[in-house]
């Protein structure tokens, strides 16, 4: 089991597992979830398509109580009290349940009413009652899911507009009574129902979807045998399908936990096999399952909130996206490679890998669902029904094998998959929303980064590093999601307005705000990953943060030559990518103390190394020279010092 913090971008980490509620005793519980869980997913298609089902089409705000009454029930059903009471207390879960659905359901009913009658401001008393209980229970629903430093944070900038107009400077806001603090935050438009659950209720729902029919399928079998058809043969070979498959299929699920989890049993032991460490197979298993939030066409939750919040669409950060995470896995691939020349590994055996042929002919169904997703969402720009529609296609695809095709038991599973996902999610992102509706409604996020701006007196290095150092300490008690939204409010204005590209400094937060699940203390992903190969979890993170070291680079490449992010002429684009493949390797080459066709090399060479790839990093002539130089000279000395020792020895 992993720590209390676990992210409610990766639900299935925390919750409790399916399975666990189908114990005996516990029969009625799990039909009560799946039958919510299908109530909400029935309820998201007709939104979503307009079905006008039995003539029922909510508004958008009557919607989003709905959603938030249904799964605040399957999370409060799901989610322990805590650990001591995990399985017990069952009838208080099922009070809270019915009072989420009760308040938010009356909420959902008077949704019309309460746009047009101004509840935000003067609502009647049954509807400040309801409001209550639903601010309460969302707090228990963020505490449940999202850990207790979530639920500080909530707490602190929920309750921040009854104190604004006491605090100092820039912090100074408009002050609410507690009364209007629960009406602003459970009706208004910017809070509980704002952004956060707007992206879950009309992008995030089907992509969940997407993710636990693709598992239930058997579709991450095809990815991993895949990627060992490819790879198994090549020198160190278990390590490269670990990093190819893990990418692949946590581009599709978006969870880095879960893609652990998933991948790991398989992945790890056969890098066991051929002679890694297990230390060293957690680390790139870690490694290579956090790119899971950061590689398209799915990336994550919190690239759905990062297009709402750049108000473009979904596929616009799919495509600034795409090249840095692409140059995190070849930076992975060239590390375990290097690491294999090494050290002298070799691949798995030919019987033991499965040819390619024969393992493209079975996957069809998730190759065809893939390209419908990609068409549908670069092509027909419809990024809210994709899922949906290759959702359909993999469910009427695989059921023409016996193996993948959809029973009644893994019909049942995947409802509880689906409803248990989409609970967590709607917790943590509803308390979420305490944090956003607490700093906008008292105006204090544009202040913020006004006097941010002005305190680094236009030193965008400076605000970088700060934001850089932030993103990680907030990342380590907080999911990546909810990391992302405070600092997206409050740091992301301050770099726009300093000149630097948009999309490429709200990149730069997520980032740096994921790099916690491989770096110590927290390392979550090296943790989990840990568990599996039996290592020690700390000398796992280790590993993990320097095989991750690109992770830390990239960002700052990207913010200050947004090419890397498609910005910019042709020409230029393909000139950056070069340039930094060669800095990725030079670097790698650097930390694996192994250069291609010239062997192991030393200390001092490995510095030099080292300092060439940052200097070609730069995006202008004179450095990139100077560090290709280095390069060369290098490589030239190593090659002159092997010839000599080689003639020494034959003499």
């Amino acid at each position: 089991m992993v720590s209390e913090n676990e992210t409610a971008d990766d639900p299935s980490a925390r919750r409790v597992a399916p399975e666990a509620v189908t114990q005996p005793g516990q029969i009625r519980l799990r039909w009560l979830v799946m039958l919510l869980g299908a109530i909400g997913v029935v309820m998201a298609v007709n939104q979503q398509f307009l079905l006008n089902l039995f003539g029922f089409q909510p508004l958008g705000n009557a919607y989003l109580y709905y959603l938030i009454g249904i799964f605040l029930a399957v999370a409060f059903v799901t989610l322990p009290i805590s650990k001591s009471t995990d399985g017990r207390l069952l009838w208080l879960n099922l009070i809270l349940g019915a009072a989420a659905i009760v308040s938010a359901g009356w909420l959902g009913m008077h949704g019309l009413e309460i746009i047009q009658r101004g509840w935000e401001y003067d609502a009647p008393l049954t509807a400040d009652i309801m409001a209550t209980i639903l601010i309460v229970l969302v707090l228990e629903g963020v505490r449940r899911a999202g850990g207790s430093v979530l639920l500080f944070t909530a707490l602190l900038f929920g309750t921040f507009p009854l104190y604004a107009d006491h605090m100092p400077g820039f912090l100074w806001g408009t002050q609410y009574s507690p009364i209007g603090t629960i009406r602003a935050h459970v009706l208004g438009v910017e809070s509980i129902i704002g952004i956060p659950m707007q992206v879950v209720a009309e992008l995030v729902i089907g992509f969940v979807i997407f993710g636990s029919v693709l598992v239930i399928t058997k579709g991450s079998d095809f990815f991993m045998e895949l990627a060992s058809a490819l790879l198994g043969h090549t020198r160190g070979g278990p390590a490269k399908v670990a990093v190819m498959g893990s990418g692949i299929l946590g581009s599709l699920s978006g969870s880095v936990i879960s893609n652990i989890l998933t991948s790991a049993p398989f992945s790890i032991p056969t890098m066991r096999k051929v002679g890694y460490p297990a230390s060293y197979a957690a680390a790139i298993e870690a490694c290579a399952s956090t790119g899971a939030t950061l590689m398209p066409p799915v990336m994550g939750t919190v690239a759905f909130v990062m297009a709402s919040f750049l108000g473009v669409q979904y596929s616009t950060i799919v495509v600034a996206a795409v090249i840095p995470a692409l140059l995190f896995y070849v930076a992975l691939l060239f590390q375990v490679d290097m690491y294999a020349a090494r050290v002298g590994l070799k691949g798995l055996p030919r019987e033991d890998i499965p040819p390619l042929w024969p393992v493209l002919k079975s996957g069809w169904p998730y190759l065809l669902s893939l390209a419908v997703l990609i068409f549908v969402l670069m092509g027909l720009r419809m990024e809210a029904r994709s899922p949906y529609y290759a959702s359909a296609v993999m469910l009427i695809a695989t059921a023409f094998r016996k193996d993948t095709r959809l029973t009644l038991a893994r019909a049942k599973q995947l409802l509880l998959d689906i409803s248990t996902n989409i609970a967590s999610l709607v917790a943590v992102l509803a308390g979420i929303g305490l944090v956003v509706g607490g700093l906008s409604y008292t105006g204090v996020a544009g202040a913020f980064s006004r006097e941010l701006l002005l305190y680094a007196g236009g030193n965008t290095a400076l605000m970088l590093i700060a934001g850089a150092v932030t993103s990680f300490v907030l990342g380590m008690g907080m999911t990546v999601t909810a990391c992302y939204i405070f600092l997206s409010i409050l740091l992301a204005p301050a770099l726009v307005q300093a000149g630097l590209n948009p999309i490429a400094s709200h990149l730069f937060i997520l980032y740096w705000g994921m790099l916690s699940y491989i770096t110590p203390p927290v390392a979550l992903a090296a943790i989990t990953a840990a568990n599996v190969a039996g290592s020690k979890p700390i000398e796992t993170g280790f590993r993990a943060m320097r095989l991750g070291m690109p992770l830390f680079v990239l960002p700052f490449i990207f913010v200050y030559d947004p090419a890397l992010i498609m910005e910019g002429s042709f020409v230029n684009i393909v000139e950056r990518i070069g340039l930094t493949l060669v800095a990725i390797w030079a670097i790698t080459a650097a930390f694996e103390s192994w250069i291609y066709k010239v062997g192991r090399i030393g200390i001092v060479s490995r510095i030099a190394f080292a300092a060439g790839g940052i200097l070609i990093i730069f995006p202008e002539l004179m450095t990139s020279l100077i560090g290709a130089g280095a390069l060369v000279a290098v490589i030239i000395i190593n090659l002159a010092i092997g010839r000599r020792r080689s003639h020494d020895a034959a003499a």
